[in-house]
């Protein structure tokens, strides 16, 4: 073994802990209710060993093709430069397969998948939280009345802290996590002991048996047991935070191992206690697998185990607007850095407050997990199904893949994600409607933004000077004051029209002129060799793109100082920074819609300004401002 090995090893085993801590919090919080929804839910099936046994089954073969198959064996691979997610394998999409006929539709796909996101990330704190401590009316009865401001007061405060961000509590996840993992596993391996019986169900003939027996409602069923895998998409979407290696270890070495476990420990229960006995316990079978002296702390543990996964969601929501926002989809939002160690730590006020008030609304609006269970589930099969048909893609597009070869293996996760879809569809009209009208909301968003982005950078082209032309045009016939200026131009071609206002109501121009463009790529970062594109146009005029990948902050004072280009250093006490404000104006022929343009001009209101996303310094900015027709 190389001296490297056991260093390699050490640090490997360490982000695997990591990543038991932050990323499966979501999946493995599920036993909480996924197990007790498919018999107690909407569509309740009789409890008897065809029923137990075919469930149980269901939801081992479910997790065996949706998240070990599908996700972290075949999806995993698909990086985009270490980084996972919609987004950033519509990127990698993007990149491989060019602007061809049917690379609209993948970003649209990916769009869509974002889209529905975040109704799972409003639900997900709601149904984990509220199922804890639902635990406590199985330790006492009498304390039912106190289940929603208990859940209430954990939830308002986990969104509060998040200002204050997540590497101090960070360091507890992994300890209190592996701690509930292996104490879920314990309870279901002295269930296994009693009732062995249960391991029939590995046999995927008891879920085949389950489908032939009962038809219509087996369908059903799937809405509920599809609880299970919640969380799958999580795992690819925070792969760059630990790696693939060190999570398909966490996964196969330990995860799923528990909560495989777990959910045959609950069937087990089930399968030996008396009718009488199975029908109370069915309520809650999760927190009925430990004796009833130890109920109070599995609630406590299960909690903690469901703050953890609700942080997990929250952060993933940071993470993905502010990919949104770099690769165009999401209008310019403050973001806060909450470590000065890893960039990957952020805070985003708007939508943290957002996602609060969504997560109050739903535990006020239905009361209790069971409840909020109907419209848990729609958001995440639909990401799936996108994921899949995105999963075509790559197979064919990017990886080669013979079609023959490929078709198969898509349509049988096509299959069966559009199963668990469809089953889910059912559930529209007792709450599924609720992350099907947040996606709807945010895909129409996403798309204005995109839409309006392009329009008003396409006007703005076709009315420009270009900037060789400009540069001449300005020798010898304007006064030229001692200093830098930097004139933000979110194209890459023309001449900004702050400069040229500038020239027009000032009628000076500065010894050092640079047309600055941040240009954002598709991978995730960009190293610092490739930080700067420059062109030097003559009499102290420079066309400058800064390059930056999806996934890092633009500060754009920080990379200037950094390097010596353009004719020297840059003092930022002599350098101007002169960005241009748009108006916007309805053209004859609107690119969009009337109430999309209104939608987007608000959007353009609302947005963080160019000083703040960019980090410019707030004494060194001047605003003028310009008109645009779309």
């Amino acid at each position: 073994m190389s001296a490297t090995g056991p260093d390699r090893s050490s640090a490997k085993l360490k982000l695997a802990a990591g990543a038991i801590g932050i990323v499966f919090g979501d999946i493995g919080t599920s036993p909480l209710y996924a197990f007790r929804e498919t018999f107690r839910g909407a569509h309740s099936l009789p409890i008897d060993d065809l029923h137990i046994l075919g469930v149980v089954s269901l939801i081992f073969w479910s997790m065996t093709l949706v998240v070990a198959i599908q996700y972290v064996t075949i999806l995993m691979r698909a990086d985009n430069n270490g980084q996972g997610g919609s987004l950033a394998l519509v990127a990698l999409l993007s990149r491989s397969m060019g602007k061809t006929g049917s690379s609209w539709l993948v970003v649209l796909l990916g769009v869509a998948a974002t889209a529905l996101f975040y109704g799972d990330s409003m639900i997900t704190p709601a149904i984990s939280v509220l199922s804890a401590v639902e635990g406590l009316t199985v330790v006492n009865h009498d304390l039912d009345p106190f289940v929603i401001p208990i859940a209430l007061g954990l939830l308002i405060g986990l969104f509060v802290l998040q200002r204050r961000g997540t590497a101090k509590v960070g360091a507890m996840f992994a300890p209190v996590m592996i701690l509930y993992f292996s104490t879920i596993a314990l309870l279901g391996v002295v269930q296994l002991f009693n009732t062995p019986e249960i391991l029939w169900a590995l046999n995927p003939w008891y879920a085949i048996q389950f489908f032939l027996t009962d038809k219509w409602f087996a369908f059903l069923a799937l809405g509920s047991v599809v609880l299970a895998v919640t969380g799958a998409e999580a795992l690819y979407s925070d792969m760059g935070h630990f790696g693939r290696g060190p999570m398909k270890l966490s996964w196969f070495g330990f995860v799923m191992p528990c909560l495989v476990i777990n959910y045959f420990g609950q069937g087990a229960m089930i399968l030996g206690l008396p009718d009488a006995a199975a029908e109370e316990a069915i309520m809650s079978p999760f927190f009925f697998l430990a004796p009833e002296a130890y109920r109070l702390p599995l609630v406590i543990l299960a909690t903690c185990a469901t703050f953890i996964a609700s942080q997990a969601v929250i952060s993933g929501a940071f993470s993905i607007t502010h990919q949104a926002i770099q690769l165009g989809f999401v209008p310019r939002l403050s973001i806060r850095h909450t470590s000065d160690e890893h960039h990957g730590q952020i805070y985003i006020p708007v939508i943290n407050w957002a996602l609060m008030c969504a997560v109050i609304l739903l535990v006020l609006t239905f009361q209790n997990s069971s409840n909020l269970a109907s419209a848990y589930g729609i958001a995440v099969t639909g990401a799936m199904t996108i994921d899949t048909l995105l999963m075509a893609a790559l197979l064919v597009g990017v990886w080669k893949w013979r079609w023959w070869v490929a078709a198969p293996v898509v349509l049988t996760f096509l299959i069966v994600d559009g199963a668990y879809f469809a089953a889910n569809l059912t559930k529209v009209p007792d709450g599924g409607w609720f992350p099907l009208l947040v996606g709807a909301m945010a895909f129409t968003l996403l798309t204005t933004w995109s839409k309006g982005r392009a329009l008003m950078r396409q006007r703005m082209t076709e009315a420009g000077l270009p900037l060789d032309i400009f540069a001449k045009s300005a020798r010898g016939s304007t006064a030229r004051v001692p200093g830098t200026a930097i004139f933000m131009n979110s194209g890459s071609k023309g001449t900004p029209s702050a400069l040229l206002h500038n020239i027009k109501h000032n009628k000076v121009l500065h010894e050092r002129v640079i047309v600055l463009t941040v240009n954002i790529a598709d991978v995730p970062y960009v190293g610092e060799e490739d930080r700067f594109s420059v062109q030097e146009l003559g009499d102290g005029f420079f066309r400058v793109v800064l390059n930056y990948g999806f996934m890092q902050e633009t500060d754009v004072p920080t990379a200037l100082q950094r390097h010596d280009l353009c004719g020297g250093q840059f003092d930022m006490m002599q350098t101007s920074f002169f960005l241009s404000r748009q108006t916007l104006l309805s053209a004859e022929k609107p690119g969009m819609m009337v109430w999309r343009e209104k939608l987007f001009a608000w959007m353009m209101r609302n947005a963080a300004t160019p000083m703040e996303f960019f980090r410019l310094p707030t004494n060194r900015v001047v605003e003028l401002g310009s008109q645009v027709e779309i």
